[in-house]
């Protein structure tokens, strides 16, 4: 009996025990309300550790569940996180539709707030109307990383971004300079330039630099695409970033947000938004000023930023947006230095009568039509009414300033265009596939002026006008650059299988650039005194079309695995900037040529929700006729910088980022507090292959260092968060030659160095925040670039150790 009762207990607690461990499957799929199926969105169960990803058709799966009661949330970057309680005593399918709003679903409802992430994620395969699969991108979400917003340090907003070369100018972070793969950081200019999906830059197609930066304390992310993003996006090597602005909250019907920030060297900043949801209307407005006296003398600053954006909701598929952008500033410039000043004492400016102003004036019109549930329309009017200006004595550094009338440089942009897109969801074989299909026409307008400024000495110095003479005389440089493009592309995601997906694509560009003036040669004495002068009257018509193609590879195994592939072709026309050079040290061989080229990516990408995140990636850049500068000498052997078409360069390299959460391993993930270290390295082997000059061949490219590194450590609360990141950038040459050394300091050698960063932020309540910032924590003397003219010429040193307080107040 004793083991009969001993077998019937063995028998029983197997029962309970199997009864206990019983377990459901839920799922179902993700959409857009326009059908979309929406990729890499987290589908959770509160207070588990149960967690999976949609697809790339928006479809997911929760295995192992047990019987109970839950909380399951859906949440991804770009929508409002959702939850709908759940009973779960069988398998179940929950299908979820997300919303662009706050509203009711049926039993789902909306709530504010975003995903939570480490402070970059990556874009969903579709999204809006762009196509975004089988490409490299990230995306850095401002509200979650810890940095100094204030002065839109690059260093430490892009941390997480891999590859980047970035330019340090200023402490105010006026003009952004980065480049990737390789290639010139100048102002932006190898990257397509937008803010809200429309162009930002001085001439999106002339002049492609980027004199205005969307401050970091109005944006919401920042959208960086590279590889095939040419055909969508215009002709650009470098790819896209787009400053996504933020948007007044819509759940609420008035929300304020106010930032005073103080820092070295008399630093201050002032911001206040406000926004908010009253009906159809949303709104959303923004204004800052910051000022400043520089880390060197000569480098004071005062500048304001104002931004308003109102969106009128008429139905539940239109929607209207009116934007206005307005940027003014004015910047005293220190100049360069020579390598030996720089050893001696890199904080001196040698430069005191150097001024740089510019205005800028952005507007735009977008309209969004969900026409049904399988097709939505995007258009964008955009313009631009904006003035760069430039004073100062921009001779070469090793030259003594004679105080005489100084260099003065002009220009007016006026800029319009429309971009409008059109994205088709069909089914093949029960696949959902996507088409998207795109118009845009772009008319440029620039005027260019080239002369003899004020000596500075009375009056004024900052007075942008003609000197003393005030005569034609002076003015020995005036142009006009007209020019007109339209452009036809289409991409379309043929899913084959559920994982398997290929994104064909095609871009067809009509371009049309001109420029019509006069320049003078002019020689001037050591007093400055004009002593030759010989017009020249200089037109150029330059037409052409041509079609470039592509092609994408996706393969989604989970969210955990994903690879991605791309090659595409690419185009740059010359610029009116390579027609003629306002630097006096720099001449411009005329017979230039458009670069030409193609693109290649491949890579493994995943993420392991909340606690690992990776992206590693080969690269190459084939750049045909690339266009550099040399070190060139005249007859009577007075050297110069010559810019022309060196050869072809081919630049291979390896970008690697992952980011893993730690306390998850100690203490199985405990959502209130994370601690996550990141690593962030670029390999990059960049050289000029096949020219007719066997000087240059297998030369190094200019700007393209070996390595780039970032490392550091995030740690998270519900009120702390602490950043510290270490970043490492080794040496590269500023010219084709690779010189090593020059007597102007234009050209030579930028050493490698190394930077390390600290910020802190602490919320005192609902209302109020306390944060701050310790740059360049190790205090390191090191440069990033060296200019051919302002802010230089010369080298143009970083600036040293800098501490930042902010207090934020939120009502």
């Amino acid at each position: 009996m004793k083991y009969i009762y001993i077998i019937l207990s063995i028998l029983l607690t197997s029962s309970l025990r199997a009864a206990a461990q019983t377990t459901f499957t839920i799922s179902g799929s993700v959409k857009t309300a326009a059908g979309t199926g929406v990729s890499n969105a987290t589908i959770a169960l509160k207070g588990t550790s149960l967690a999976a990803a949609s697809d790339t058709t928006g479809n997911y799966q929760l295995r192992a569940v047990p019987q109970g009661k839950y909380s399951l949330t859906v949440s991804v970057v770009g929508y409002k996180p959702i939850s709908k309680d759940l009973k779960v005593n069988s398998s179940l399918i929950v299908n979820v539709q997300l919303a662009d709003s706050i509203q009711q679903l049926q039993t789902v409802a909306i709530k504010a707030g975003k995903e939570p992430t480490f402070g970059v994620t990556r874009l969903r395969a579709v999204e809006g109307t762009t196509i975004n699969a089988g490409k490299k991108s990230e995306v850095v979400v401002l509200d979650d990383i810890t940095a100094n917003k204030a002065t839109n340090n690059t260093r430490q907003i892009y941390s997480k971004v891999a590859g980047l070369n970035i330019w340090e100018n200023d402490v105010a972070g006026l003009q952004l300079g980065i480049g990737g793969r390789g290639l010139n950081p100048n102002r932006v200019t190898n990257f397509n330039m937008r803010q809200n999906g429309y162009d930002i830059s001085a001439d999106a197609l002339g002049y492609p630099e980027s004199y205005y930066t969307p401050t970091a304390e109005m944006t919401d992310r920042i959208e960086v695409l590279r590889g095939a993003s040419s055909l969508q996006y215009g002709t650009q090597f470098g790819g896209l970033i787009n400053y996504k602005l933020k948007e007044g909250p819509a759940d609420k019907p008035f929300e304020l947000t106010a930032n005073e920030t103080a820092g070295s060297w008399g630093f201050w900043n002032t911001s206040t938004s406000v926004g908010g949801t009253d009906g159809k209307l949303q709104y959303y407005a923004f204004f800052q000023h910051k000022q400043g006296d520089g880390w060197r003398p000569n480098s004071e600053f005062n500048a304001n930023v104002g931004y308003t954006s109102l969106t009128y909701k008429a139905t539940d598929k239109f929607s209207i947006t009116l934007q206005y952008t307005h940027e003014d500033y004015l910047a005293h410039q220190p100049g360069g230095l020579t390598d030996a000043e720089f050893a001696v004492a890199p904080r001196q400016s040698i430069r005191a009568r150097n001024w740089f102003k510019i205005n800028w004036n952005l507007g735009a019109v977008l309209l969004n039509y969900r026409i049904n549930d399988n097709l939505t329309f995007n258009s964008r009017f955009f313009g631009l009414i904006a003035g760069r200006y430039a004073i100062g004595d921009l001779d070469l550094i090793n030259r003594i300033d004679v105080g005489a009338d100084r260099d003065l440089y002009k220009d007016k942009y006026t800029n319009y265009g429309n971009e409008s897109r059109l994205l088709y969801t069909y089914k093949i074989n029960n696949e959902p596939q996507n088409l998207l299909v795109g118009i845009r026409y772009y008319k440029g307008h620039t005027t260019r002026e080239q002369g003899l400024g004020n000596d500075g000495s009375t009056g004024n110095p900052t007075d942008f006008n003609y000197g003393s003479a005030q005569t034609d005389l002076n003015a020995y440089s005036h142009y006009t650059f007209p020019n007109d493009n339209v452009a036809l592309f289409a991409e379309n995601i043929f899913r084959l299988t559920s994982k398997f997906s290929m994104i064909p694509g095609l871009r067809f560009e009509d371009i049309v650039t001109k420029a019509d003036g006069n320049y003078s040669i002019v020689n001037t004495d050591q007093a400055g005194n004009v002593i030759f002068n010989e017009p020249v009257h200089d037109v150029k018509n330059n037409s052409r079309h041509f079609v470039i193609g592509g092609i994408g590879l996706s393969y989604y195994q989970n969210e955990a695995l994903q690879f991605y592939g791309n090659i595409s072709q690419n185009y740059r026309a010359i610029n009116f900037n390579d027609l003629y050079s306002i630097a006096k040290a720099t001449q411009v061989n005329p017979n230039l040529k458009d670069e030409t080229g193609y693109s290649a990516d491949i890579g493994l990408r995943g993420n392991i929700t909340s606690v690992f995140n990776y992206d590693v990636s080969l690269f190459m850049i084939h750049y045909n006729n690339r266009i550099g500068t040399i070190e060139a000498s005249d007859a009577s052997f007075n050297t110069f910088r010559y810019r022309t078409n060196i050869a072809a360069s081919r630049n291979l390299g390896l970008e690697s980022f992952a980011e893993l959460e730690l306390l998850h391993f100690i203490n199985g993930g405990n959502k209130d507090a994370k601690l996550s270290v990141f690593s962030n390295l670029a390999l990059i082997n960049a050289r000029y292959v096949n020219s007719a000059n066997p000087a240059f061949n297998n030369k190094k490219v200019e700007l393209a260092p070996d390595v780039v590194f970032k490392t550091g450590l995030t740690y998270k609360n519900k009120r702390f968060s602490a950043s510290y990141q270490v970043a490492y950038t080794s040496s590269q040459f500023t010219d084709a030659t690779n010189a090593v050394l020059t007597a102007d300091a234009v050209d030579g050698l930028v050493p490698a160095y190394t930077v390390m960063d600290l910020s802190a932020s602490y919320k005192l309540s609902k209302t109020f925040s306390l944060s701050g910032t310790v740059n360049n924590l190790a205090n390191k003397m090191y440069f990033t670039r060296r200019a051919d003219s302002y802010p230089g010429p010369g080298i143009i040193p970083a600036d040293g150790r800098g501490y930042y307080l902010t207090l934020q107040i939120k009502l």
